[in-house]
């Protein structure tokens, strides 16, 4: 599943193309995808200005000059793909393998056509049909079901060694389950997750409250906290990660999995310095560590 870092790609990918662009239509090809389409969205969402394009966690909130937002979640395998007015599409956020091209919207797999007013269009493509589109109401952003409730986000000045010692202290979770709590730190996965961990020389199945002394700090924490934002910013400099080779070459790829220190390296020599040993894998909850 794209984290913060690809999400953040495809929202830097769409902001030219969107913002102070008016939608002169948008086509919905199918009543659903995870969950239905907000009744009305097409009409509320056509004739409106796109004023700007923010990025909460892992969703993107294309924001409207009524007040309304446009909440995107893209799931396993969604991708934004622009087609300028000259045709020269440009894919967004492609981070799997797809065996089928779509071209224009008409595509098996289009399930959104946004149309803009300088001749651009739009789409959505959603193999798995495992994102979402949500419509957010004027004033209701704080509110929202999926907004409500997430934590810090990981470049934010609200993440620091305090905060995220003060959220761990008296956890028994394993440490990797806490940080992949979107009610702590928002917008984290597994990829970066297993990434920072291993930056910080910490064990993901260590208990969480173990790293912070009774007084709530911790030369541990620190580490942790840089280790987060290093990785972060690294990997939306390389365009995030793409876990498989795109279908087209029109499409940009993410760079960051050429840097992976452990994450789908099952078997591979590590590459820190003075070590022999080889990447194991283990599995927590269900996920691959």
């Amino acid at each position: 599943m794209p984290e913060l870092p690809e999400v953040e790609t495809v929202r830097r990918g769409l902001e030219p193309a969107l913002v102070d662009r008016r939608v002169t239509s948008i086509r919905l090809n199918r009543p659903d995808l995870r969950f239905p389409f907000p009744a009305g969205l097409a009409e509320t969402v056509s004739g409106k200005r796109i004023i700007a394009l923010r990025r909460r966690a892992k969703y993107i909130l294309i924001e409207l000059d009524s007040g309304h937002i446009l909440l995107v979640h893209l799931g396993m395998t969604g991708r934004f793909t622009v087609w300028p007015p000259d045709g020269a599409a440009r894919n967004l956020g492609e981070f799997y393998y797809l065996e089928q091209a779509d071209h224009g919207g008409d595509g098996t797999h289009d399930h959104m056509v946004i149309d803009l007013d300088d001749g651009a269009r739009v789409v959505y493509t959603d193999p798995r049909r495992f994102g979402f589109v949500d419509l957010v109401q004027p004033g209701d952003v704080d509110s929202n079901r999926f907004l409500a409730g997430l934590g810090v986000e990981p470049l934010g000045n609200e993440l620091h060694a305090d905060f995220l010692a003060a959220a761990l202290a008296g956890r028994k979770s394993p440490l990797k389950a806490a940080l992949l709590d979107q009610r702590i730190i928002a917008g984290l996965g597994n990829i970066y997750v297993c990434e920072a961990l291993y930056r910080a020389r910490l064990s993901p199945k260590r208990l969480s409250g173990s790293i912070v002394r009774k007084r709530g700090s911790s030369p541990l924490v620190e580490p942790l906290v840089h280790a987060i934002r290093t990785i972060i910013v690294q990997a939306i400099e390389a365009g995030g990660s793409t876990l498989r080779d795109y279908a087209h070459t029109d499409g940009s790829s993410g760079e960051f999995q050429q840097r992976f220190d452990v994450y789908d390296r099952e078997g591979e020599a590590c590459r820190t310095q003075g070590c022999t040993s080889k990447i194991r894998r283990i599995v927590q909850s269900g996920r691959s560590t």
